[in-house]
């Protein structure tokens, strides 16, 4: 299957902010079988975001689990720039929007297997989202031989999708000097740090795919989801599959 050219995010700014970097090495951590991938658009800036941040960092400890958090730029008006904040996050989170015949974007946002989104503060709300979650389509990944291995098998009758590369950092503290948060010290975790589109899932063939892990993981970045989601007109459907693996 022939590899499309990845759009790399931007380098993160301002990061003389940050006051330490990656957490210490730990044993790996693979979630193979997900029920569901949550999203997070949030803000350094938003002073509603702090309790959404601790819920997806609470989220990211469940096995079944794929927490993503998206710092969309739109909040820097305020007076601090978001150091992982991004515009080709925010314009994410408008093709959701856009998606769902909606003109409203805000923060914090959760979105469940990129079909239905809630308050990411509310946890109840957000429990009860998960309880519906499921993915039914198998993402296998390995690692071996300094190379990440990607394979979704066949599934006759179903649409073709999008697979995905998205890199995170696992935990990072910042000092915020600025905006609603400022004074706060606050620690962020699974901050996407890329998001890369790798080539197309044929429900008819399948997809096997293989990449360097030195390409993949760089300092920057210590765990790699790769999410299968359908594609609506050029705008983000449905997530049908999904795995991750941290280092």
């Amino acid at each position: 299957m022939p590899m499309i050219a990845p759009r790399l995010l931007g380098p993160l700014s301002a990061l003389a902010a940050l006051v330490a970097t990656l957490a210490p090495a730990t044993a790996e951590t693979w979630r193979l079988h997900p029920k569901a991938v949550v999203e997070l658009f949030t803000s350094q800036g938003c002073s509603s975001c702090p309790p959404a941040d601790a819920l997806l960092s609470s989220l990211a400890g469940e096995d079944d689990v794929i927490a993503l958090a998206y710092h969309v730029d739109y909040w820097d008006y305020v007076g601090w720039p978001d150091t992982f904040g991004s515009p080709d996050n925010s314009d994410l989170q408008r093709s959701y929007a856009k998606g769902w015949n909606s003109s409203r974007i805000y923060t914090p946002q959760m979105v469940i297997n990129g079909t239905k989104d809630v308050v990411g503060s509310r946890r109840g709300e957000v429990q009860s989202a998960l309880q519906e979650a499921r993915l039914d389509l198998p993402v296998q990944i390995t690692v071996a031989n300094q190379m990440l291995k990607i394979a979704v098998p066949a599934r006759s009758g179903d649409k073709d999708a999008v697979v995905w590369l998205v890199t995170y950092r696992d935990r990072a503290e910042v000092a915020i000097a600025g905006g609603e948060n400022a004074g706060k010290t606050m620690v962020y975790t699974q901050v996407v740090t890329r998001r890369q589109l790798l080539g197309m899932w044929e429900a008819a063939t399948g997809a096997q795919l293989k990449l360097p892990l030195d390409e993949v993981l760089d300092q920057d970045s210590s765990g790699v989801a790769v999410l299968v989601q359908q594609d609506a007109n050029g705008l983000p459907g449905p997530i049908v599959g999904a795995a991750a693996f941290e280092r």
